[in-house]
This record gives structure tokens, sequence and C-alpha cells, in this order.
């Protein structure tokens, strides 16, 4: 099939040649005609927009972004555990510093951008985007793209970014994101229900969903586990009480007609199998005819199971090494002349329509309620009774049961999430309240702005009462669960400052705490950054009988003495890579 875009191209730029060669000697015209070349040969297919630069995208070229810390807003019950963080700045800004703690090392992204309804909800460059801005979809995706390069690069090669959406944006997002993130790492488009009455004020459908869009860093180092309940109705109890599936077992041993003849009587899939109920013991043997009964066990109270079909032998599906493995593990049933594999699992895979539902399941071998809940207006309640208030101090929340969701899709309960949409502090409570349900040790990052006062008035209370458990009016909230925060703030450092390391060098802490999810406490962590400080530590070591580790400026020697002293403690190099660059852009060193 002729392509006729190309065709077309191809003609252009063939006149374009000809241009150029009665212009030789014009510099003007030829720039002109190598920028109108450049447009014709730039990408053919795939999301186009109109580029847009951002105002804290331009602070960069003359500033340099900084961490620094509130100290008055930290916050510690749990004197073993890890830091957790809440960034206050713009969450490109924030975004830029984490690229050298976190790059490649953070496990799971979770995203609730601004829609870009038309509705306030997408403030840029200082100014809210309403309908009529005939570039509010191209600002929305210059504003998102810059972020999801950063939120690749800070990605795991096992991680996974999840992005909640709806259909103002849905489709853009998603070339948007095959772009980034590689079509061939996109994972699922799930709809959330996160409206069952659906809204009022639709002209043709009442909306009752929205999305999340989930893509990898890389599918071929990622996965996702079985993590929603079975219902008890669909489980049965065995002889010894565990909760099985009570349909379509598979057929291990005995009639059927799907499994080859047997050919060869040697083969490891070819067996008979003896088994006595009244002490469950079973014996494994080889026949070569289906009539060769062996009475002597049929007289001991022994029931034989093979595999035939039209009277003659057929494979077993599993070895008989495979069968006496699941026997050990009591994962076989003998029922009806048939063995069966017991199907223990009780969770299934989260489906790609997320409803809200209530029912019995079997959690741990034991019948529970469970809930699925994403509602919007489950999750204002859940805010207003956080805060001890009437309204719900943020106006459209993401519910926590459908972070916890999130969460529990990834195996391992000792990752670290990162929300850099972070709005009322959902991501945080869900984390937080999953650590303590199964006992992991998952830490967080949020980062959010504080544009209506929203960081310092929302996200942090939410954050300090469900660790305290004590609300911002005093009043209990719950029992607390324990877990460590530090509070930091964007701040801001002239390129052309005058001793623009030493500026630099008052923020070396904060990356490092950030870096290691630490508190540089004095006591169990050290930083040290001169020789005068490696001396005064040393000659006073006595002092210090809990250090757990020292961060070391590379510019520090320590004699034989010191590291005779310190070689028992993990001791690392404080690294280049925190300010590094901005330094050799502006020809400074440490």
């Amino acid at each position: 099939m002729a392509n006729l875009s190309q065709q077309k191209r191809e003609r252009m730029l063939a006149f374009l040649d000809t241009l150029k060669r009665e212009h030789t000697d014009d510099d003007k015209v030829l720039r002109a005609i190598g920028e109108i070349e450049n447009e014709l040969n730039s990408k053919k297919y795939g999301l186009v927009w109109e580029q847009h630069e951002e105002a804290v995208d331009v602070k960069m070229k003359d500033y340099i972004p900084v961490f620094t810390e509130d100290h008055s807003k930290e916050i510690t019950s749990d004197e073993s555990g890890q830091y957790n963080f809440l960034l206050e700045g713009d969450n490109l800004h924030c975004l830029k510093l984490l690229e050298k703690t976190h790059k490649g090392k953070i496990d799971v992204i979770y995203i609730d951008p601004p829609y870009n309804t038309g509705k306030k909800d997408f403030i840029y460059n200082d100014r809210i985007i309403a309908n009529d801005d005939t570039f509010r979809h191209s600002k929305w995706l210059s504003f998102m793209s810059s972020r999801l390069r950063s939120a690749r690069v800070l990605l795991k090669m096992s991680g996974i970014i999840f992005i909640s959406i709806d259909d103002h944006e849905q489709a853009n997002l998603k070339l948007l994101c095959d772009e980034i993130f590689g079509e061939n790492n996109f994972v699922a488009l799930l709809t959330v229900e996160n409206n069952p009455k659906g809204r009022k004020n639709s002209d043709f459908v009442s909306i009752s969903s929205e999305y999340l869009l989930i893509y990898a860093k890389n599918k071929l180092c990622s996965k996702f586990i079985e993590n929603i309940p079975k219902d008890v109705r669909d489980l049965a109890q065995d002889e010894d009480g565990n909760y099985v599936h009570n349909s379509g077992k598979r057929v291990l041993v005995g009639e059927n007609d799907f499994n080859d003849n047997v050919d060869d009587f040697s083969s490891e899939k070819h067996y008979t199998v003896y088994y006595r109920k009244s002490d469950r013991d079973m014996k494994i043997v080889k026949e070569t005819s289906v009539d060769a009964i062996n009475t002597k066990l049929i007289s001991e109270g022994y029931e034989r199971y093979y595999s035939y079909n039209n009277n003659g032998f057929v494979l077993n599906t599993y070895t008989a090494d495979k069968l006496n493995e699941l026997y050990e593990k009591e994962a076989l049933d003998f029922k009806n002349g048939k063995i069966y594999e017991k199907n223990f699992s009780t969770s299934v895979r989260i489906k790609s329509i997320i409803s809200n539902r209530k029912y019995k399941a079997v959690v741990d071998n034991k019948k529970v309620n469970f809930e699925i809940d994403v509602k919007t207006t489950s999750a204002k309640s859940e805010l207003k009774n956080i805060f001890g208030v009437e309204k719900s101090p943020f106006s459209n929340p993401k519910n926590t049961g459908l972070i916890k969701l999130i969460l529990t899709l990834i195996e391992n309960k000792n990752i670290t999430v990162l929300d850099f949409f972070a709005g009322s502090g959902t991501t945080a409570q869900a984390m937080l309240e999953q650590n303590r349900e199964d006992g992991g040790n998952r830490r967080f990052i949020l980062c959010t702005n504080n544009e209506n006062d929203i960081c310092e008035s929302v996200t942090y209370p939410r954050v300090k009462t469900v660790i305290t458990g004590i609300r911002p009016n005093g009043s209990k909230y719950s029992d607390g669960i324990p877990a460590n925060l530090k509070y930091y703030k964007t701040d801001f450092i002239a390129k052309d400052a005058e001793y623009l390391s030493d500026a630099l060098l008052q923020h070396i802490a904060e990356m490092i705490q950030l870096e290691n999810g630490i508190k540089l406490d004095g006591k169990r962590y050290l930083m040290i950054l001169t020789d005068e400080q490696a001396d005064d530590i040393s000659s006073h070591w006595d002092q210090y009988p809990d250090v757990s580790a020292i961060y070391l400026s590379k510019n520090v020697l320590l004699t034989t003495e010191q590291e005779s002293l310190f070689e028992n403690i993990p001791v690392y190099i404080i690294p280049d890579y925190y300010f590094d660059f901005e330094l050799r852009e502006e020809g400074e060193s440490w």
C-alpha cells in the first residue's frame, strides 16, 4: 500500500533541496529551510502537541533547587525504623532532586494528577487553564511529559507506575505513556467505580467511574500477585479444615480422554496409585496391564487409582515425584476413582473493573468480612473523620482502599513508594495502614506544592494524625501507627552565587537523609565534612557507643588512628552526584 504522506514529504524535501542550492550564500534562508526540514522529518506517528515551557523549568536555568528541612515538623515514633519524607514544593523541582538520590530505586509510583477538566483543577504557570484555552491539552501534555520522564528515571527495572485519570485526558495520557515507557510496557487500564450513583449533572451518560493507567519500567522484570480474596461461597473445607476451591479441580489420575496413551511403561508419568483412606497412606507402583490389580493391597484396604481410556493406560498428569510432593503437602483429593489436585489458593487476580462490593471472604484460612471500597464519598468521610470536621478539607481525595489494592499487587512488602501529586496524603495513610495490617516495611515519599496551604494544612496534619493518633484539634483519632517522617521544603540557590559550593554544602545533610531514609542525629548516624570534625569525634569516641554509619566527605583524610577507630563502622563517602553537575557547570568544586 502506497504511503501517500511519505510521498508528499519526499516531494517537499526535494523542493527544499532546490531552494538550498539557489540560496547557498543566504544564511538566513538556509536556517529557515533547515528548520522546515527538521519539522518534516520529525515524528510521524504518535502524540504530537505544541511544546510549552513552564516557569518552574525556566527557573532552573538560573537557580539550583535544594531541600531545606523543617525540623519543627519531624515526627519520630519508631526509633528503629526508617524515615518517610514529605517534600513541599513544585513536584518538578522535587523530582529533579530525587533523580540524584533515588535514580532507579523507586518500586511503585502512584499519582493522581490534575484531570484538566477546565474547572479550575489545572494551574499552569500560575494561571488556571479553562475550557476555552485552545492550548489546554498541549499545556497539560507538556506539564505531564516532563514529570513522567523523571518518573521513569526513578523507577527500578521492576518498578510500576499507576496513574489515576478520567475521560478528559485518558486517551492523550495513554499515548504519552506509550512514548515514554514504551507501548510494550503497558500493563492495563483499569476502570475504577469511584461514583456508583453517577454524576447528577451529566448530559448524555451518568459517569460513575474513572481510570487507573498502569505501566511497567520493564514488564519482563515485573509481576503482580493475586490479591483479591475469594468469596467463601466459591470455597469448601477439606478434611483438615483448609479452604480449597470447590469446583474446577484438576484431574491428576483417573479416567480421561485428553492425556496421551502409554507406549512406554517406564515413563515417569506412568504409574498406578493405591491409597488407604483410614490412615492416608499412599503407594505408587508400576503396572503393565489395566487388569493387573494388586489384590494384596486391595485386601489391606487400599483403593486403586490409575489413568485410562478405552481399557488402556494413558499418562498421568504429573510425574510420580511431583505427585509425591503434592501428597506430602496434603494437596491431593481422592474421590470417585480419581485423584484431584487441591487448589489451596484463596485469592484471585485483580479484574480490569474495580467495583465496590462487600462479601464474606477467606483470608489466612479464616472467614472474614471483606470490602472493596474505592468511592470518593467514602474518602471524603474518612478525611472528615481524621480532621474531626463537618466538611472535607480536600475536595476530591482518593480512597485508601484503591491505594491498598495497588500496594498489595506487589509481593515485596519492603518497597519505596513515591507519590508526586500527593494532594491530601491518601498514599501515606494507605501505606501506613497496610504495613500495620500485613507487617510490611514499606516507605513513602510524598511531593506536593503548598498551593492554598494544602501541604501544611491538609497533607502534613493528615499524616501526623495517622502516625500519632491525635487529630489537629487534640482529640483522639486512633491508637496511631508507629512511623517516622521528615518534612522538607524546596529552596533555591542562584547559580551565580558567591561561594556556591559552600551554599550547596549547607543542604547536603537533607540529601543524605533522603537517600538513606535516616536521621543524621549525631549519635547513630554521623556526618563528617572536615578534618576538624573528624578530629573532634575521634577524640571523644567513647561518647559515641551506638554509631551505625558514618557519612564522610571525600575531602576528609582520616588518620591511621581514626581508621582503626572506625573499622567496625560502615563508612560511606558522600557522593559527588548530589550537586557535582551544577558545580562543574559553574566551574566550581567541593
